[in-house]
């Protein structure tokens, strides 16, 4: 979810989508990736701004500067230009209210200073109802281009790795490939939009590049021997780029080929299978303050302590914070940091090292704007996706023995029950007793 915040000198900084951490940039599922390039234009949902499809980041940052408008998970909106224009002609029958969450920002400071966000999401019945929509009509144009592509005997290409041309069904191709130079990238039925795909492939060849590593070289016959040597004839499959030619990223709405594939996995497990020789993936929590990782929730306090001198633990202790608390300024900080800004006195610095250092020399490791600067809603939202240091995050012992000792509430985001009549025709529970 996208989220903002103002900086000391009147401006206003944005982060759009959560961030992701160097090592799983790009790692996320992502349907507009699935999208092959469009002219289309988006517009806004209030005013008369377009813009281009592929600048989609121009129009969300105007919807949440301009209109205080935020939505949720757009990189799992199938077709964001439709999307866009349903909501555009909702929003000119009925106030903004009437299908958005309002998250209130600096909610415990005064009231001149208090503002209103809306939050669109697919939690409103009707959002739901349209995301699949357009996630079903996608499916169905996908699956008829497919189709096109089994009948199609006009095929005719070069292959990838010699000079054999072949005509009439792209299968031929695919199948000399796999046999005869060991590359398969899936069984034929399984792709779509085949010529795209080999393009893409035949561009990376073009430029040196492995298809596999990514690493350029500076002949074709370095580029041959090093992806034979290295048994690089393959593609990445963690290079999110190519899912788009693959049928299974399009069946369910947000999943990859991993998820569904490990979906899979599990209904085929037996219950009485042994799980002793399980292990889990090891924790991978990432510093505050730089790139460090830890495998441990220890290691990863002791780093920050005593690389960085800041101790968390003291702070939970000192400020008796309760867990939301500790979400939001962990969240806050991070946020900070990204945007090149000290968390304790709100300087600006051109570069990471420069505020580190700042933040150092001037003591600010341990200090802490006012309350009201951080604990705000809307810092509940991670600042980066997989945040495992929010994971680990507990209660203070006083809470643990007396969760009323606090006048203060813990603020729910509830779900919105503003069309209950829409809300009952899709429970689940009202089909459980037509049946």
């Amino acid at each position: 979810m996208a989220a903002c915040s103002r900086s000391k000198d009147g401006g206003e900084d944005s982060i759009l989508e959560p961030l992701s951490f160097p090592e799983s940039s790009d790692g996320g599922s992502c349907s507009l990736s699935l999208q092959c390039p469009s002219s289309e234009l988006l517009v806004c949902l209030f005013c008369s701004e377009s813009c281009p499809l592929l600048q989609k980041d121009v129009l969300l940052r105007h919807l949440l500067m301009e209109h205080k408008l935020v939505i949720a998970d757009v990189k799992l909106i199938t077709d964001l230009p439709k999307y866009l224009l349903y909501w555009k002609g909702r929003f000119l029958e009925q106030p903004v209210t009437d299908f958005c969450s309002v998250i209130k920002t600096n909610s415990t400071g005064p009231v001149e200073k208090q503002e209103d966000y809306f939050l669109l999401c697919d939690v409103f019945p009707e959002d739901r109802i349209l995301r699949e929509r357009l996630q079903q009509k996608r499916l169905e144009e996908v699956l008829e281009q497919q189709q096109k592509e089994r009948d199609d005997s006009s095929f005719h290409r070069l292959c990838l790795f010699c000079s054999e041309e072949f005509t009439g069904n792209r299968s031929s191709l695919l199948n000399h490939m796999a046999r005869e130079h060991s590359f398969s990238i899936g069984l034929p039925d399984n792709i779509v939009y085949c010529n795209r795909f080999l393009d893409t492939l035949q561009n990376k060849l073009d430029c040196l590049q492995c298809l596999y590593c990514e690493k350029t070289f500076r002949d074709k016959t370095t580029l041959k021997d090093h992806m034979r040597k290295k048994s690089h004839r393959r593609i990445n499959a963690s290079n999110h780029e190519y899912d788009r030619f693959y049928v299974i990223n399009y069946l369910e709405l947000g999943k990859t080929w991993e998820e569904v594939q490990s979906e899979d996995d599990r209904d085929l497990v037996d219950d009485d299978d042994d799980w002793s020789d399980w292990q889990a993936h090891p924790v991978s929590a990432v510093c505050l303050f730089c790139d460090h990782r830890s495998e441990t929730m220890d290691l990863i306090y002791t780093h920050m302590k005593d690389t960085h001198s800041f101790d968390l633990h003291h702070l939970k202790a000192k400020l008796n914070l309760r867990f939301y608390q500790q979400v939001k300024l962990v969240n806050f900080i991070r946020r900070q940091i990204h945007q090149g800004r000290c968390y304790g006195c709100q300087k600006r610095f051109d570069s990471r090292v420069d505020m580190l250092q700042h933040i150092v020399s001037e003591g600010h490791v341990m200090k802490l704007p006012e309350t009201s600067t951080w604990d705000q809603p809307q810092y509940y939202f991670p600042t980066y996706e997989n945040d495992t240091l929010l994971c680990t995050l507990s209660d203070s012992d006083e809470d643990k023995s007396d969760d009323t000792s606090h006048g203060e509430d813990i603020p729910v985001i509830a779900e919105d029950i503003s069309n209950l009549r829409a809300l009952k025709q899709t429970s689940v529970l009202n089909q459980l007793l037509k049946k």
